[in-house]
């Protein structure tokens, strides 16, 4: 799996609608609080134009997309944190998506009852935002209380971990989301272990009206947006339903008369690969294969997503570029232009790189 988002927001507001249209699923939708009971989950392939040409080259039928996963949840309401709504129970399962997409109801129909009344981006945002961070501060609370019996005893390890949880807690009584609390790298592992929700990235998708990107609304939820450092992306879920259906050749031309260019699956990936900070990289010594890995990660890190073996018994990596590939014409003039490498463990993969591990377990 290249990664999983977790699309969370209040009730009615287009979720299962989008999720649809993202999956071409057929999550049931109803003009009722609470449709989706037990999660949708639906995987699909990350466009990658790069990954055709690689194959082209390299004489590889059907290449192997990386993967993206999508978690539907029931919607959240005002004291989903305490179990309104079966809060709690939806709630757990967004624990351990990598991000979190929060739809927002900016379209306007009367046939879909507004749990809140009428459109409020911001004060729709906050209801979540809030319950977020309540569903947190109770967990943190738990752990902090186990932390301090054990610190009592000597436990130092514990009493690290507790004053983790104390600036968390204060953090979060302050009205702030987790992600917004410049923790060290080891202090983030403590809050992922514990799979704390207002610490995952965010990028809000607003669901419009046909041709209302540029709505007063929508410029609210971006100023809103921007102060905690998250991103908006406006779709109009209906219709990316309606093209969802359509055949490829269809629904490319589809896109092109409505001039928007891209799908709404397509420009959510790449907000999403931006907000997580992700690259692709390649393997070909079987099948040509994509795989997902944050920048900065080393080659060992790209070794293990493939398989344990491979990163315990790492000996080496030959990389070399996408890039030289596709200019060069041939594995072979990469080779003979020099410009396959021999990497170690400590080697930071690059977007593009092609790679082929060598191992002994």
């Amino acid at each position: 799996m290249g990664f999983n988002l977790g699309i969370i927001g209040l009730p009615n507001v287009g979720k299962s609608t989008i999720f649809n249209a993202l999956c071409n699923a057929a999550a049931e939708m109803a003009n009722y609080p609470f449709c989706t009971i037990e999660p949708n989950k639906g995987v699909v392939p990350v466009p990658d134009d790069r990954l055709g040409d690689i194959g082209a080259v390299l004489k590889k039928d059907n290449p192997i997309p990386t993967r993206i996963e999508f978690i539907d949840v029931a919607g959240l309401v005002k004291g989903a944190s305490k179990g309104e709504g079966l809060g709690n129970q939806f709630l757990g399962h967004i624990r351990t998506v990598d991000a979190l997409v929060h739809v927002v109801r900016l379209f306007h129909d009367e046939n879909v009852a507004h749990l809140t009344g009428d459109v409020d981006p911001v004060r729709d945002v906050e209801i979540v935002k809030t319950e977020l961070m309540l569903s947190d501060l109770e967990i943190l609370q738990r752990v902090q209380k186990k932390q301090e019996k054990l610190a009592v005893s000597g436990d130092s390890e514990a009493n690290r971990r507790r004053e983790v949880i104390e600036r968390c807690v204060d953090h979060l009584d302050g009205g702030n989301l987790l992600k917004t609390l410049a923790l060290l790298e080891d202090e983030r592992s403590l809050i992922c272990e514990l799979g704390l929700v207002s610490a995952k990235p965010v990028l809000y998708c607003a669901n419009i009206d046909e041709g209302a990107q540029g709505s007063a609304d929508v410029q609210r939820l971006r100023e809103y947006a921007l102060n905690e450092s998250s991103d908006v992306l406006t779709i109009t879920g209906k219709l990316e339903e309606e093209i969802s259906e359509l055949s490829e050749e269809e629904k490319e031309e589809f896109l092109k008369e409505l001039g928007i260019g891209k799908s709404g699956l397509k420009r959510l990936i790449g907000a999403s690969y931006r907000l997580l900070d992700l690259i692709t990289y390649y393997t070909s010594a079987t099948e040509l294969q994509a795989w997902t890995l944050k920048r900065g990660e080393n080659v060992l890190r790209a070794a293990g997503q493939i398989h344990t073996d491979f990163e315990r018994g790492f000996i080496r990596a030959d990389v070399y570029s996408s890039d030289d590939l596709l200019r060069e014409g041939s594995e072979a003039h990469v080779r003979e232009k020099g410009k396959l490498r021999s990497e170690g463990r400590d080697y930071i993969v690059q977007d593009g790189d092609v790679i082929k591990f060598h191992f002994n377990v």
